[in-house]
């Protein structure tokens, strides 16, 4: 049963739109409230919008701007600096991976991801409100 109450803001980005819903569907499917950018340009509108987004998961390999273009964008934005990043990709080279490394992202996943290390991740990151009972 998912949860009543909106889980945090999610920005999904990535130019393969089946890979962004699926990643979408999912993501709510475990109560994240999930915005969705086919490209660096529209997350970064996304990003000016709606200000509460808590965590962006990014592909790595786009056409027009990359994701560690977004995540240097970010780091050099002083209110988004610290925001987590997820990184997925379907090819990452040593050099994608140091230069992720040196912009701290959260974490990389590889494609096709896998799915149940992704929601334990998220789960650390934004633990699940739990429920009192009152007697």
């Amino acid at each position: 049963m998912p949860p009543t109450h909106p889980r945090q803001q999610l920005l999904l980005v990535d130019d393969e739109e089946d890979a962004l819903l699926e990643l979408a569907e999912l993501l709510e499917g475990e109560g994240f409230n999930c915005l969705t950018a086919t490209s660096v340009k529209l997350a970064l509108q996304q990003l000016t919008r709606h200000p509460d987004i808590a965590l962006v998961i990014t592909d790595l390999n786009m056409p027009e701007e990359s994701g560690i273009s977004l995540i240097k964008r970010l780091r050099e934005h002083t209110a988004r600096q610290h925001l987590p990043v997820i990184v997925t990709t379907g090819h990452a080279d040593m050099d994608d991976v140091s230069d992720l490394l040196r912009l701290q992202v959260l974490d990389l996943f590889r494609k096709p991801i896998y799915h149940i290390r992704l929601l334990e991740t998220l789960d650390n990151l934004f633990p699940q409100p739990r429920l009192h009972l009152v007697q």
